[in-house]
């Protein structure tokens, strides 16, 4: 399908191209969840042994809406049932990026780990964000809190 031509994207659409025909469209677990599923699109199984770190390819692109990001989340049952999450943590798909999305997937556990075609790697959320412009101060407002910093709050 032609994206040309279109000059205004939907608030609630996100494009996906498939880069691979075997890739699957990211699709959601129940009707109020936040997180899409990502798939692997693999041709054969992959290995990740315990402390190693793996790019398991999506064979997607995404464009995203005007002022949101993507961000690919750990999938709760991956992490906890096989030790499996992404490397960095939280990743960023910037509005304007268009190559193919690939999830970092770290082995935390103590034996290797099998990824099958099609297996449910991450969750892509998308969420609006704020551009900021950066404003240089000589000091800033004063709060309660303060320069208090890691764990200055309290164990309430």
């Amino acid at each position: 399908m032609s994206n040309r031509g279109v000059e205004k994207q939907d608030s609630t659409t996100v494009g996906i191209q498939k880069l691979r025909s075997s890739a699957k469209i990211p699709t959601y677990g129940s009707v109020g969840a936040a997180g899409a599923d990502l798939y692997a699109c693999l041709e054969e199984a992959i290995k990740i042994p315990a402390g190693q770190t793996v790019l398991v390819p999506t064979g997607i692109a995404i464009q995203l809406p005007e002022y949101t990001v993507g961000l690919i989340y750990a999938r709760s049952g991956l992490a906890t049932k096989a030790n499996l999450a992404p490397a960095n943590k939280v990743g960023v798909i910037d509005r304007d990026y268009r190559g193919e999305i690939f999830v970092p997937l770290h082995n935390h556990g103590q034996t290797q780990q099998i990824i099958e075609r099609h297996d449910r790697i991450a969750q892509l959320v998308v969420t609006p964000y704020i551009q900021a412009e950066f404003l240089e101060l000589e000091s800033l407002d004063e709060t309660i809190r303060g320069i208090g910093g890691f764990g200055s709050t309290g164990k309430k």
